[in-house]
């Protein structure tokens, strides 16, 4: 019985390793068919496609889908406010990544000091926590923001 037991154990570390082994080489060698592209762009991109801001957002705002659905899980976008605009009070259901790529840019989550974000500052936002920013330069702000869930944002009337 124990030869049985350690054999049918050999055996099963050598099927193991074997479909690690083709998973491998398939991983390698396989077709690419069903593999999402690469994406690289950059904020001055003419292929870029603006849209609106959520209306409570200050004239000027745009927003630009770099990857993903923004309906759906896991998005990356590009939000962009004039210079001198002020982002009113809001939350999102999401926490927020974003690397700012243009403008300096103030930031304040309740019950926080404001923090000024420069050029290549990243900046971690937790969901739901409601927050305001401001652009504080001249040039209009462009932040990198990826989001965790479906992109949204609320106004917090005041």
């Amino acid at each position: 019985m124990k030869t049985l037991s350690s054999f049918n154990q050999k055996i099963g570390i050598v099927l193991i390793f074997a479909l690690f082994l083709a998973s491998m080489t398939y991983a390698q060698n396989g077709d690419s068919t069903g593999m999402e592209n690469s994406v690289l762009k950059s904020i001055d991109d003419p292929t870029l496609q603006w849209g609106p801001c959520p209306p409570f957002m200050p004239e000027g705002c745009n927003i630009a889908v770099l990857h993903g659905d923004p309906s759906k899980d896991k998005a990356d976008v590009l939000f962009r406010v004039n210079g001198k605009s002020s982002i009113p009070n809001h939350w999102h259901n999401s926490a927020e990544r974003m690397v700012l790529l243009s403008g300096k840019m103030e930031v304040t989550y309740k019950g926080e000091s404001t923090s000024t974000m420069k050029l290549g500052n990243y900046a971690f936002g937790p969901a739901k926590k409601p927050h305001t920013a401001k652009c504080v330069s001249k040039e209009p702000c462009v932040l990198f923001i990826g989001f965790n869930e479906p992109v949204d944002a609320f106004a917090i009337e005041e």
